[in-house]
């Protein structure tokens, strides 16, 4: 592989799911501790979702608890529980193009913004023949980070 245009600088999320994320705050929340930064809500998307902090500032990581709007739709933000990483990148632009031209599959949509106000696109759980790298079962993320988070784990 050639020289890569791009950093992962570390992770920006986990995402979990459950039918129910009230069970998932019960744990997260109650147990754990963690605080609720906010909410996101998308009928396209299919999800309702709490945005938990852990850490602060630039070094602070989401943990976004999530639940489907409908069971039955997709994408099932529910299954499978551990629905996706997020990885912090310093150019998301640049670090999409070098992997479409190494063969990773993305997820429709493109670039686009994130729950929390970050351009974001997720590479596919699953390859196919046109692009054969993916996340082997796993979604990923690939968050543009902002300056004070390049500053601090660049």
């Amino acid at each position: 592989m050639q020289q890569r245009p791009f950093r992962v600088l570390g992770i920006q999320q986990i995402a979990v799911g459950n039918i129910d994320k009230n069970r998932l705050r019960r744990l997260w929340v109650d147990a754990l501790g963690l605080s609720v930064t906010g909410t996101f809500r998308s009928e396209t998307e299919n999800v309702d979702e709490d945005i938990c902090a852990l850490g602060q500032g630039p070094l602070r990581v989401e943990v976004d608890l999530m639940q489907p709007l409908d069971p039955e739709k997709k994408p099932k933000v529910h299954e499978p529980p551990l629905n996706h990483i997020g990885l912090w990148v310093d150019d998301l632009h640049a670090a999409v193009a070098w992997l479409t031209q190494q063969g990773v599959r993305f997820a429709p949509g493109g670039i686009r913004k994130g729950a929390a106000g970050y351009d974001v696109c997720f590479i596919h759980p699953k390859g196919n023949e046109e692009f054969p790298l993916s996340g082997e079962g796993v979604l990923i993320e690939l968050v543009q980070a902002p300056p004070e988070v390049i500053a601090a784990l660049g």
